[in-house]
């Protein structure tokens, strides 16, 4: 990837500062694909992946979410209008079925459980 990545100063605590990283999209994406098929990782080793390997203390989690709404609503669309499942990105490895989250996300918690299931039991 030729991509730059963001990386702000952020506070920590009440003297310390931070690097961290304002993920792009296109970076979200590509983590999501990397992790195994039928395997819930949470997006919290999502963020670590992605600050280690941009050499930041933290990547921002509200980015990340808001990422991972937009990729939804993507990747589920496409489904819906007869797409192959290999060709979107595969949302539902990165947010467990029984969060918050997954209540606001393109398909909700049942079509996260049931992706995962079929992975699962498809490899």
């Amino acid at each position: 990837m030729n991509e730059i990545p963001t990386i702000e100063p952020r506070r920590k605590g009440r003297s310390g500062t931070q690097a961290m990283l304002i993920p792009s999209r296109q970076m979200i994406e590509e983590q999501i694909r990397l992790a195994p098929e039928g395997i819930l990782t949470e997006a919290g080793v999502l963020r670590r992946r992605l600050a280690a390997q941009y050499g930041a203390d933290a990547c921002c989690p509200v980015t990340v979410q808001r990422h991972l709404r937009a990729i939804a609503e993507l990747s589920f669309g496409a489904l819906e209008k007869g797409e192959p499942v290999s060709v979107v990105t595969p949302y539902w490895r990165m947010v467990d079925p029984a969060s918050l989250l997954a209540k606001r996300l393109a398909g909700g918690p049942a079509f996260i459980r049931e992706r995962l299931a079929a992975e699962y039991r498809g490899r």
